[in-house]
């Protein structure tokens, strides 16, 4: 009897879980039926991803109390903890680009929306998300702006609610149309002219293109045939990398706000490189002294001794001409 009733309660289960399965596929036929009548010219890629877009925007809300909450948590852990959470709303408030002594420019072409597919864009936009994070917490911000700031990149931006309050300069033209062309010098990782040093009242171009190097060499062909200066970062005279060179839109930036703060640039690379670069410092040895380094060191030396054998003589006079001081 037991294992009757057993066996008739698992086929209830069985028979509600396929109920609850249909109404669940008959309610997405139901959506996929009106959201076909509404545009009966999308396929079913572009069906589905609408579906995936009003799921996002019902789940908006509750995402946005969860992350307030956690905020909240983190806030109270801190205080218990006296752990520093750095800058309060108020200090950010006062750091701002127009009151910044820094007045190095760094701004994102966004002109590459046609070469990016919808998920590397969505990428993007996280990354200059994090951009903006590091910048309104500086203590000195950078004069941050975003360039080309159309079509595919602002559209995914809008996502982002009061994004236009930021304290960012969002420019619909191309730099070129914006900033003076000898004060650019773009960022590319395949030039030739190596980044000393930053100049202040200068303008550094970062390319916003997430390709996954399917289109290597593009922004240094761009900067070329535009007439403008372009540089990379001096990663091979600080470290040595094993992985490829080519860095994320957010680590470029953060690398030059450091550096604009006042780090060298290996403690600068070294703070902001991932781990899974394996970047190793390069400690200067006596082998990779400089020519001119070595020969002020000789220089040195031979003064030092020049001295002493002067000071001798002084000393030996003094002795044969009855003891004078000099």
């Amino acid at each position: 009897m037991e294992n009757e009733k057993d066996i008739n309660t698992i086929e209830k289960i069985e028979n509600g879980t396929q109920c609850i399965n249909m109404c669940e596929q008959k309610t997405c036929y139901n959506v996929d039926n009106k959201l076909s009548e509404l545009n009966p010219n999308l396929s079913k890629r572009q069906l589905k991803k609408v579906k995936k877009r009003e799921k996002w925007l019902e789940r908006k809300i509750e995402l946005r109390l969860r992350e307030r909450e956690k905020a909240r948590q983190k806030r109270a852990f801190a205080r218990a903890n006296n752990i520093d959470l750095g800058p309060s709303r108020k200090a950010l408030k006062r750091s701002t680009m127009a009151d910044s002594s820094c007045k190095i420019g760094v701004t994102i072409d966004l002109s590459f929306d046609d070469l990016m597919i919808d998920k590397d864009i969505a990428k993007l936009t996280k990354q200059i998300l994090r951009c903006y994070t590091l910048n309104r917490r500086a203590i000195a911000p950078m004069q941050f702006s975003l360039t080309s700031f159309n079509g595919k990149s602002k559209a995914d931006m809008q996502k982002h609610n009061g994004y236009e309050h930021w304290d960012v300069k969002f420019h619909a033209k191309p730099y070129l149309n914006i900033y003076l062309k000898e004060k650019i010098i773009y960022l590319t990782s395949e030039s030739e002219n190596v980044i000393s040093h930053l100049e202040q009242d200068s303008v550094y171009v970062i390319g916003g293109l997430v390709d996954h190097n399917s289109h290597k060499g593009f922004c240094h062909k761009l900067a070329k045939q535009a007439g403008i200066r372009h540089g990379r970062l001096p990663l091979d005279k600080f470290l040595r990398m094993k992985a490829r060179k080519v860095l994320t839109v957010d680590h470029v930036f953060e690398i030059l706000l450091r550096v604009s703060e006042g780090k060298t640039w290996q403690e600068a690379f070294l703070q902001v490189l991932p781990e899974r670069k394996n970047a190793q410092p390069i400690v200067p040895s006596v082998e990779n002294k400089g020519t001119s380094n070595i020969y002020d060191e000789e220089k040195s030396i031979l003064h030092a001794d020049d001295e002493i054998k002067s000071k001798v003589t002084i000393n030996e006079l003094g002795n044969t001409n009855g003891g004078i001081c000099i």
